[in-house]
C-alpha cells in the first residue's frame, strides 16, 4: 500500500505543472485560477477535517496559519502560475525542485544546520543544473520573458523554502492538531490571498474557467493536485518518515518534463534533458546523509520482520 501510495502521488505532482499550464492557455487569469484552487481546495479539506473532529475552527485565528500560507503556497504558486504563461510546465518543474537546495542555504545562514561537504557540494551541482537549464533559452532564442518566468518560479522557490523551515516550528507549536488540519488552513489562507492580489491586477472573469480545458485543468488540480496528492504525502510521512514522501522531487519533475514534451508539444533540447538531470542529482547528493539514514533503517526494519 505505501509503495502503491508512492507511485500514484509521483504521477500526480509530475502532472500538475502541465495542468496548470493547460489551464492558462485556455484563457483562465493566472492568479484568479490559482486562487480558487487553493481556497476551494483548503476549504473542503479543513470542513472535512471539522467534521470528524480533528480540527477546531479556532485554528484559522492563529496567526501561524497566515504565514505558513504566505510562504507554502501564496508565494510559491502566484510567482509558478504567473511564469507558466511564459515558460513550458517542464522547465517550471525542474526549477521547482531547487526547493530543497534553497531549504538547505537558508538553514545554513540562520546557524540552524552545518552544511556537510556532500551538502554544499549538491548545491553546487544543482547550481550547474539551473545554469545548463537555462543555457538554451539564453544563447539560442533569447527571450527576456521567458528568462523572466524562469527567475519567478526560483523567487517562489524562495518563499517555499522559509515557508517549509517554518511550518516545522508550526507543526511542532501544534503537535495534537493533524498535519492535513494544517495543511488546509493554510491553504485556504495562500488561496484567500492569491484572489485579493488577482482582484488588485487582473482582469477577474468566470468565463474563461467555463471553457473544457480550463475547467477540467482547474477541477483536477483542486481534487488531485491539491487534496489528493498532499493527502497522499502526509499519510506517507505518518506510515514512513519525513524523508521517503520527499523523494517525490527526484522523479516527478522529469516525469513533468517528458509529458510537457510527448503530450503537449513543449521543447525538449538535450542540455534541458540535462539540466534536469544534473539539478534532480545535486538535490541527492545535498540530501545524501539523509538517505543514507533512511536505507538504514528500512534495513533494519527488514531485518527485525525477517528476524
Amino acid at each position: 500500500m505505501v509503495l502503491f501510495n508512492y507511485i500514484v502521488m509521483c504521477l500526480i505532482f509530475g502532472t500538475t505543472f502541465l495542468a496548470i499550464k493547460i489551464g492558462i492557455d485556455a484563457g483562465a487569469s493566472p492568479f484568479f485560477s490559482a486562487g480558487l484552487r487553493f481556497f476551494l481546495a483548503g476549504l473542503i479539506l479543513f470542513c472535512w477535517m471539522v467534521g470528524k473532529k480533528k480540527a477546531s475552527i479556532s485554528l484559522l485565528l492563529r496567526k501561524e496559519m497566515l504565514l505558513t500560507g504566505i510562504g507554502l503556497t501564496f508565494g510559491v504558486f502566484a510567482a509558478l502560475y504567473w511564469a507558466e504563461q511564459h515558460v513550458s510546465s517542464g522547465i517550471a518543474a525542474v526549477l521547482s525542485a531547487t526547493g530543497p537546495l534553497m531549504i538547505l542555504l537558508l538553514q545554513s545562514r540562520g546557524g540552524r544546520q552545518q552544511l556537510s561537504a556532500a551538502s554544499w557540494g549538491g548545491c553546487l551541482v544543482g547550481l550547474a543544473g539551473v545554469v545548463l537549464l537555462l543555457l538554451p533559452g539564453l544563447t539560442v532564442t533569447f527571450d527576456a520573458w521567458w528568462l523572466l518566468g524562469c527567475l519567478a518560479v526560483l523567487i517562489g522557490e524562495m518563499f517555499y523554502a522559509g515557508g517549509a523551515v517554518y511550518s516545522r516550528q508550526v507543526i511542532e507549536r501544534f503537535g495534537q492538531v493533524s498535519p492535513i488540519a494544517l495543511n488546509a488552513a493554510q491553504m485556504l489562507y495562500g488561496g484567500l490571498l492569491l484572489l485579493i492580489l488577482s482582484l488588485l491586477t487582473e482582469p477577474v472573469s468566470f468565463r474563461p474557467l467555463l471553457k473544457p480545458q480550463a475547467a477540467l485543468s482547474l477541477l483536477y488540480l483542486i481534487f488531485f493536485g491539491s487534496m489528493m496528492g498532499h493527502t497522499m504525502f502526509y499519510w506517507l510521512v505518518a506510515k514512513t518518515n519525513p524523508v521517503f514522501p520527499s523523494t517525490w522531487l527526484y522523479i516527478s519533475p522529469l516525469i513533468s518534463l517528458f509529458l510537457g514534451a510527448m503530450f503537449y508539444g513543449e521543447p525538449l533540447t538535450l542540455l534541458s534533458l540535462l539540466g534536469g538531470v544534473t539539478i534532480i542529482a545535486g538535490i541527492a547528493l545535498a540530501n545524501l546523509e539523509s538517505l543514507r539514514k533512511f536505507a538504514g533503517k528500512r534495513q533494519r526494519t527488514t531485518r527485525s520482520i525477517r528476524g
